[in-house]
């Protein structure tokens, strides 16, 4: 026997087969539910094209976009100051993708009933293939309602902001096809604080809205600072004022818009987000002087609903791939997946990625209906806790997910560590726990009719007396003013879980509403993998991964 044959240590067995090239949306039977419910049907087509396109080249190049992460350019080889932001191609190709498809223009484009359900639908399968290049897109979608309020403004950038063309050329905005727009509105020493903002704004000329004005001072997060133009904050003589700033200024030159450094993130590093000075930055008032926080809010709260897209997606992603290893991988000679404990652990999962999609559809459906008062009121509360919950529950829910592969969901190899890093950053932007909760404390304190909206939603429990017994402790819970803030956060969990409760219950799937009423109303469930007895697992394992029959 040669040395050669001996070198051989091994047969690799018992090796899970790569889960590559599969249509993301065809494998995911609750997606396409909640899609049909709240009346997206019609984009089927278009989310079974993109469902492709995510499972398959798009997720190629999110491993190569995390790879090669952006890299800074402050100046030339001349030395002359550029700051540009390099991007590996496979970042452009995820950009061009996104945007030919319509997910930053589609419900703004074409806004039928079920616009922004199948809008969320995009997304939910783009960020499955890669998160970072979604901040991106999430600005540029939740740009135009704010800039809907300048139209002189919005007359001459919307055109561009709904091109299903990418241009990542930094050009001035005339000379291309198709432009992005990013944000920039937090400072060093105030934060989530935007009042405590320092830079200021002064008039080139006239004053007011839609009129020049020349920034000067610094914003700590700019995420995407390659953008064309930013939605950004500045003191005026009348306050926090709003103001659109592009990249170059009318007659083609630079604007004094300067990056600092890039962020060295714990995830989210397909994405460059960056420190930037304004000198003198060229820039347009955008709605009533002193009112920012209001007109700026127009953006916030689609990006809010974003950040529920984002990390719903996430922790769908995170179950595809558990499920997909638990069904080829064995343990003392049978599969993971027909073992009890290891299928209590997926059906745990399986639920909170379907309440969380649930939802969020929901509020995609409330979206769609921007002039009905009932919906734009249950957008408004539902908003901070969906945004809350969710963001909250992901990083969990993902860190099992991982655990479900072993030590394989601990290494780059597989998608999980990526999942896993992208998770926290949708609790942190956009405001992060505790601000969603005094949010959601704040509207139903001040909007009209917001406590009648959620009373009428929750009804009584929708015929389930496990749930009637949650809503009323929770109604007598919002009663009670007493310490409330310092309650803000159990009340904001029981409003949502009563929530994905009732949508549960009322798609009729009664596998699913009763495992998770059983496991989410009565104090269980401290981890995944606690499900009571007496539960439709099979059922629940089947309608999470259809592709494993």
């Amino acid at each position: 026997m040669s040395l050669h044959e001996y070198a051989e240590t091994h047969e690799v067995l018992n090796q899970v087969p790569p889960l590559d090239g599969v249509n993301l949306y065809r494998l995911d039977l609750p997606l396409q539910d909640w899609v049909r419910r709240y009346r997206g049907g019609w984009a089927e087509t278009r989310l079974d094209a993109y469902g492709a396109l995510a499972g398959g080249p798009l997720i190629a190049a999110g491993f190569l976009a995390n790879e090669n992460r952006p890299v800074f350019k402050s100046h030339d080889r001349y030395g002359h100051r550029i700051d540009l932001v390099e991007f590996h191609p496979a970042y452009h190709q995820l950009m061009s993708t996104a945007i030919a498809h319509g997910i930053p223009s589609l419900p703004w484009t074409d806004p039928q009933p079920g616009a922004q359900v199948a809008r969320a639908g995009l997304m939910y399968l783009h960020n499955q293939a890669e998160a970072g290049s979604s901040c991106p897109l999430t600005m540029t979608y939740a740009s135009v309602p704010a800039l809907r309020q300048q139209p002189g403004i919005a007359d001459l950038w919307l055109p561009k902001i709904l091109s299903l063309e990418y241009d990542p050329r930094n050009l001035p905005m005339e000379q291309k096809a198709g432009v992005t727009i990013g944000m920039a509105m937090t400072e060093k020493q105030g934060g989530t604080d935007v009042r405590a903002n320092t830079t200021r704004a002064y008039p080139v000329g006239a004053t007011g809205p839609g009129q020049a004005y020349e920034l000067v001072g610094h914003k700590w997060f700019c995420s995407a600072p390659m953008c064309d133009a930013f939605l950004t904050l500045a003191q005026t003589e009348r306050g926090l004022t709003c103001f659109l700033l592009p990249r170059h200024r009318p007659d083609g030159s630079r604007n004094q818009f300067y990056i600092q450094r890039l962020k060295n993130k714990l995830g989210n590093w397909s994405n460059a987000s960056s420190e930037v000075e304004y000198r003198g930055a060229l820039a347009w008032m955008i709605g009533e002087e002193g009112r920012g926080v209001p007109t700026i809010i127009e953006m916030v709260a689609s990006t809010r609903f974003d950040c529920m897209v984002g990390s719903s997606s996430l922790m769908r992603q995170a179950l595809t791939q558990a499920m997909h290893h638990c069904t080829h991988r064995q343990v003392g000679g049978k599969a993971l997946i027909e073992q009890p404990l290891m299928q209590n652990v997926l059906a745990d999962l399986a639920l909170e990625s379907e309440a969380a999609l649930a939802l969020t559809m929901r509020m995609g459906r409330a979206l769609d209906h921007p002039f009905d008062e009932g919906e734009e009121t249950f957008a408004r509360v539902v908003t901070a806790i969906g945004k809350y919950w969710i963001c909250k529950r992901a990083p969990e829910m993902i860190a099992e997910a991982s655990e479900c592969l072993g030590g394989a969901g601990y290494v780059e190899d597989t998608l999980l560590p990526r999942l896993y890093r992208e998770a926290p950053v949708n609790s942190i932007w956009e405001g992060s726990g505790n601000v969603q909760c005094l949010d959601v404390l704040r509207a139903l304190s001040r909007e009209s009719g917001a406590l009648d909206v959620l009373h009428n939603e929750l009804g009584d429990g929708h015929g389930d007396p496990r749930l009637r017994a949650h809503v009323r402790q929770l109604q007598a819970a919002l009663a009670d003013t007493d310490a409330i803030h310092y309650r803000a956060r159990q009340l904001t969990e029981d409003l949502a879980v009563a929530l994905q409760a009732k949508l549960l219950l009322e798609a009729g799937n009664e596998a699913v509403s009763d495992a998770f009423i059983a496991s989410r109303l009565d104090g269980r469930g401290r981890v995944f993998g606690t499900l009571p007895t007496g539960l439709d697992i099979s059922a629940l394992l089947a309608r999470s991964a259809p592709f494993l029959d």
